[in-house]
């Protein structure tokens, strides 16, 4: 790896976590949407030093450009300056969660540090998009199907959730919710009418 994008590698990495460490020990929702808006271009710049440009711009356009983007339209809606109040509850899976990560960290720290791995000559096409598509419909044509059938099912799932009522269904609706407050009624009414023979025999 030559040396700018050495540089970049620990800019890039520094930045992400720091951002990662934002977004959870932020107490307002802006904050720590910002501090994932640094995180998610500092992946974007992790990708670049390891030439992999295709999936930084990806990085930026799709959850640079969206999904922060939702993130802050659905904070601005709830309220930018709220406060998230600071108690112990979950203080023990928050706790094991922590010594959880660091662990995770401290193997992938000592995997770079003694483990050594001989150096390959990278293709001409690595990271770009005719490289990534090739290996794509080629080596990993069947997951990549997969994931597309997945995200198909779960729009069509979004849309069956969220469209209206057709009128049929919107009077079908009426008439169950009509017949059992009818039900209920008719239940209420007889169970007073029980009450009141039980009282008149004198709780007998």
């Amino acid at each position: 790896m030559s040396t700018p994008n050495m540089v970049l590698l620990i800019v890039s990495g520094l930045l992400a976590l720091g951002g990662a460490l934002g977004t959870v020990a932020a107490n307002r929702p802006l904050r720590a949407a910002v501090a994932l808006l640094v995180n998610i271009v500092a992946l974007s710049g992790i990708f670049l030093s390891l030439h992999a440009q295709f999936l930084a711009m990806v990085q930026l356009i799709v959850y640079a450009g969206a999904v922060v983007v939702l993130f802050v339209f659905v904070i601005m809606m709830v309220g930018a300056t709220e406060k998230v109040p600071r108690t112990l509850r979950g203080l023990t899976p928050r706790t094991l969660s922590l010594v959880l990560m660091s662990l995770v960290a401290l193997m992938l720290v000592f995997g770079v540090v003694y483990v050594a791995m001989p150096a390959q000559d990278l293709p001409e096409d690595y990271g770009t998009v005719m490289g990534l598509g090739a290996v794509l419909f080629t080596q990993a044509a069947l997951p990549f199907e997969m994931v597309s059938i997945t995200l198909t099912v779960a729009i069509v799932g979004a849309l069956a959730v969220g469209r209206g009522r057709t009128p049929k269904e919107a009077e079908a609706a009426k008439a169950a919710e009509a017949a059992r407050q009818l039900e209920g009624a008719e239940r209420l009414a007889e169970e007073r009418r029980i009450s009141a023979e039980v009282s008149a025999h004198g709780g007998h």
